[in-house]
């Protein structure tokens, strides 16, 4: 039994294709979760274009994709990922965030790729596309032996985060949230309890973060602070603000390795693998 996490986006807002964001990446989110022998994809920001040419490239006939939300950094790359142009490619979208209408999701991806701002169409996507809407806080399995829990977080315009477990294993991904200094979110530390390893939004710091309040983010500082009270094994910063260019996460990476050596710092085409 085991999990392969890879990172193919880890930047928040925007992508940072600069010289200021080699080491850790300036590709907005997409993280892919293999497991069960099936994809598991988590949000679809710029990362998602390398990640769709790699599964064309292994062969791959099938993924679900797990949106947090439909803020554009995790939604832009999806125009871009190239096995949904593939006839015979299966991919299911999920979005848990606004309120579990049908056909809201298929919506919002189809709005963004609607003239004047996008010249291909939803409809040019050959493959077989299933897009489905869920309420936060349900739970589905994706592959044979592979459960999804899944909750709400605080965000403008709500978003969704998720645990996959499989084989005694679990990841969470819990990015785009907010924290409230002082009040530890029950909501996340039920969803990321005993967790294996955490994927947390940690787009700010503690310094940083009262002139940040209600833009919907929190604080690697509080990431540790949630992971130690959940007994949770190892956490990922993730969503990395873009005014943070590699010196500064370097900064960060060696404080939060001093903080709690269980910190690993996510950096775009990081892999991690987890066996039972």
């Amino acid at each position: 039994m085991a999990f392969e996490v890879k990172f193919w986006g880890v930047r928040g807002s925007i992508a940072c294709p600069s010289p200021e964001h080699v080491v850790y990446g300036g590709n907005t989110s997409c993280v892919e979760v293999s497991v069960a022998d099936s994809v598991i994809i988590l949000d679809a920001g710029t990362g998602i274009r390398a990640l769709g040419k790699d599964l064309i490239r292994r062969g791959v006939t099938s993924a679900t994709l797990l949106l947090t939300h439909t803020h554009w950094d995790h939604i832009n790359g999806f125009p871009f990922f190239a096995p949904a142009f593939v006839p015979g490619f299966s991919l299911r979208v999920m979005g848990g965030h606004l309120g579990g209408k049908a056909g809201r999701t298929r919506a919002v991806l189809a709005s963004q790729m609607k003239n004047p701002t996008f010249p291909v169409p939803l409809t040019a996507m050959r493959a077989t596309l299933t897009i489905e809407d869920f309420a936060a806080g349900a739970s589905f399995s994706p592959a044979p032996g592979v459960e999804v829990r899944t909750g709400r977080l605080r965000h403008p315009d709500s978003a969704t985060g998720y645990r996959i477990e499989h084989g005694g294993l679990s990841v969470c991904y819990v990015t785009d949230t907010e924290h409230v200094p002082g009040e530890p979110d029950q909501d996340v530390l039920t969803l990321i309890k005993d967790a294996d390893l955490v994927i947390y939004d940690s787009t700010y710091t503690d310094a940083e973060f009262p002139a940040k309040v209600g833009w919907g983010h929190s604080t690697w500082q509080e990431g540790i602070r949630l992971c130690r009270a959940a007994g949770v094994k190892r956490l990922a910063l993730f969503h990395h603000d873009p005014d943070h260019t590699d010196p500064v996460m370097a900064d960060i990476e060696r404080e939060a390795q001093a903080l709690w050596p269980g910190t690993l710092v996510a950096r775009d085409g990081m892999a991690v693998t987890m066996a039972a």
